[in-house]
């Protein structure tokens, strides 16, 4: 019986990882029927003078938030990294391994309307959001090797506080995942003199069937390896290492595309859709030359066939490795059919 990646179980390689994803493309045979079911419509008001994130309002310990009016950066008045801490003693068996951590954690807020998400935002403000993830970028990458910006929208992934926001880490370590990513994208360069990542965006634009939104600067995929339903990646059309990197006009179509891509989420099964996302660029602070890393986002929303409907990590996905039953190109074609 002749192999076909649309019917048959197999599994694909994440490039980026060198881990493995089982998929399942036989089970979507069965009729899905598409259906949409709305959450309960919350209505918020564009000031809350209960949020600890409004402009003006008291946070932890009587501090209060300035009146901003666009984008505000504050130290987590929770954090779970702390700059100074103490070092590990050595010694001790070779299983129960330690290491000290060093770090800060700072909170984004993307907008002062307490209404509103990203999608929701002008260009000209998510452009300022970009600028401000570029500023943190540069600021702590002088002292910290990695500097993780990522947002965590909706209760379902653990946001505990609706206004628009975000949050940047700063670690004196590399954390798991971009070491993962650092040594598949070296690996790859000192074999063909080529990122990885510029090379994997030439090959979805020549074939387009994952591909979900695009622009001059920018493309948006459900990558091949995809684990996630609806997981996408954005990256550059060219060769840039970190935010820092973009120019004027790459940061006017990130906006852009931000936009396009979150449109359509929400479309897709008419709710905001919740997510985690966040960047991976090269490795700041005194770290070696990274040639080989290529900026990019990572988008892993966890909804599966409707706005109630999640997909959960659960038996073989924690015990053996992750499992999908909607193939990447599908979900790619889901996208693409949500409209901007």
């Amino acid at each position: 019986m002749m192999f076909k990646p649309t019917e048959h179980p197999h599994r694909r390689r994440n490039a980026l990882t060198g881990e493995w994803v089982t998929v399942s493309p036989h089970r979507t045979q069965r009729p899905w029927l598409g259906q949409v079911e709305k959450p309960p419509a919350t209505r918020r008001p564009a000031y809350d003078p209960d949020c600890y994130l409004c402009p003006g309002n008291a946070r932890a310990g009587g501090i209060h938030n300035p009146e901003y009016t666009d984008t505000f950066v504050f130290t987590n008045d929770f954090a779970a990294l702390l700059p100074d801490v103490s070092p590990v003693s050595p010694g001790g068996h070779p299983l129960q391994q330690a290491q000290a951590v060093a770090g800060t954690c700072r909170v984004l807020c993307f907008s002062p309307r307490h209404d509103l998400t990203l999608t929701d935002m002008g260009l000209p403000e998510i452009r300022r959001v970009v600028d401000t993830w570029a500023e943190q970028v540069v600021e702590l990458g002088q002292r910290y090797r990695w500097v993780q910006l990522f947002e965590n929208k909706g209760e379902v992934m653990g946001s505990s506080n609706p206004h628009p926001h975000g949050q940047i880490w700063g670690l004196d370590t590399l954390p798991n995942e971009p070491a993962k990513e650092d040594e598949q994208q070296r690996h790859y360069w000192l074999s063909t003199s080529r990122p990885l990542l510029l090379d994997y965006a030439e090959l979805e634009l020549s074939q387009g069937e994952r591909l979900v939104c695009v622009n001059d600067d920018w493309l948006v995929v459900v990558p091949y390896w995809a684990v996630w339903p609806y997981e996408t990646l954005l990256l550059p059309r060219r060769h840039v290492r970190h935010l820092p990197h973009l120019n004027d006009e790459e940061r006017d179509t990130l906006a852009n595309i931000l936009k396009q891509l979150l449109t359509r989420y929400d479309h897709l099964f008419a709710t905001s859709f919740p997510y985690s996302m966040g960047w991976h660029g090269a490795p700041t602070g005194d770290s070696p030359p990274s040639p080989h890393w290529q900026l990019h986002a990572h988008f892993y929303p966890p909804l599966l066939r409707s706005a109630t409907v999640k997909k959960f990590m659960v038996g073989y996905e924690m015990l053996g490795e992750p499992q999908r039953d909607l193939t990447a190109e599908q979900a790619a074609a889901r996208l693409r059919a949500a409209g901007t």
